[in-house]
């Protein structure tokens, strides 16, 4: 079986030309040969269902192997047969049955307004409302581990974005136990079963400042762009679709931490925003949408975990600052102006600087 040292390679050096997926099924398929297999429940809070739907377009394996093979996946809103009483009535026993050996994985934002009764997943045999926030503090002491699928559930998104009439949170906003963040607006396939993975074979994976796996959210878009050259070169695009670097109509590249440049979008893994001639658009970040709007034109000042800084010093510096995840150290470098010492050349990462960044960083812990 894979070694955790083994997986987080393969994670990391996955491009557009493979599917993470397709690595990882068969070693967990393998680690639960003539066991019983993982139990799972998907629970659908408020939600578009994008993030279940885009987590079904994994084709390498694809979601019937994933379902059959790998894992019981032992409620989901979408996928079940069951409705109404009976599909309630195997939640509840699941959460029993398998306490503190499930998974389970939250998409969507848990609405608080009226008592939560803007979201709910069904009723309760007496006729009472089972709201969504009911169900997530019902299961989430029961589960070995959470994960919040989806920038929704992980920080809030789009349906806690102003005004937010539901009054909608994130999950790790209502629930005491450790969430594991994988954000996307939708969530990348990879990003949701490699992380799946890893809790299965490892438990929690290397986490940043927000809870997210570091092996897929510990790298700047900026810093691997493709169009990294047009940006040093001031060739900028001055609408969306010219073939050039979109900093200037909106891109948030700089203050993104994701793998989308060689990770790519689904499916066959062929395309990304900035590739499509589009600006990123920073749908993994805390304050996605309200920090990241307007989309298409390009902020004198972004907002960085709470910190207001000028776009202008995040990429006109051109730095290299990837040794990580946005701790500690950026908040400090943005709120003094010192956000970086090595420069880029081309679209090539110099990765001997960023393993000094990294030493020097742990070495000045150390001191303090």
């Amino acid at each position: 079986m894979l070694t955790r040292r083994q997986f987080i390679r393969l994670a990391m050096t996955t491009t557009a030309a493979l599917q993470l997926s397709d690595m990882l099924i068969p070693h967990l398929a393998e680690a639960f040969t003539g066991k019983k297999k993982p139990p799972v429940i998907w629970l659908e809070m408020m939600t578009c269902t994008g993030d279940y739907l885009s987590t079904a377009n994994t084709l390498h394996p694809n979601m019937r192997q994933l379902l059959f093979d790998t894992i019981d996946l032992y409620y989901s809103n979408t996928t079940m047969a069951a409705e109404g009483e009976m599909a309630i009535r195997a939640l509840l026993e699941t959460a029993e049955r398998e306490k503190g050996e499930f998974i389970l994985i939250a998409e969507g934002t848990v609405p608080l307004k009226n008592n939560g009764q803007y979201g709910a997943i069904g009723y309760h045999p007496d006729g009472r409302l089972f709201t969504d926030i009911e169900a997530i503090r019902f299961l989430a002491p029961k589960a070995k581990y959470i994960m919040a699928v989806g920038t929704c559930a992980s920080f809030g998104g789009p349906y806690a974005a102003r005004p937010n009439p539901s009054g909608s949170v994130a999950v790790h906003k209502v629930v005491d136990q450790q969430v594991v963040n994988v954000p996307g607006c939708p969530v990348h396939p990879d990003w949701a079963i490699g992380t799946l993975t890893h809790l299965l074979l490892y438990g929690v994976p290397n986490l940043d400042a927000f809870n997210r796996p570091t092996v897929f959210f510990g790298k700047r878009i900026h810093d691997w762009c493709p169009r990294r050259q047009h940006f040093d070169n001031g060739i900028f695009a001055e609408q969306p679709g010219e073939e050039k670097c979109t900093y200037k109509i909106g891109c948030k590249g700089p203050v993104t931490f994701v793998d989308c440049p060689t990770r790519q979008w689904i499916g066959d893994h062929n395309s990304w925003p900035v590739e499509a001639n589009s600006p990123c658009i920073g749908c993994v970040n805390p304050d996605f949408p309200d920090g990241m709007s307007p989309f298409y034109a390009h902020l004198p000042d972004m907002n960085v975990s709470g910190v207001r800084a000028s776009t202008d010093k995040l990429g006109l510096g051109v730095a290299a600052f990837t040794a990580g995840s946005i701790a500690t150290h950026l908040l400090a470098n943005v709120a003094t102006g010192r956000l970086g010492k090595h420069w880029i050349d081309g679209t090539r990462p110099r990765t001997e600087g960023i393993i000094r960044d990294i030493r020097k960083h742990a070495g000045d812990d150390k001191k303090q």
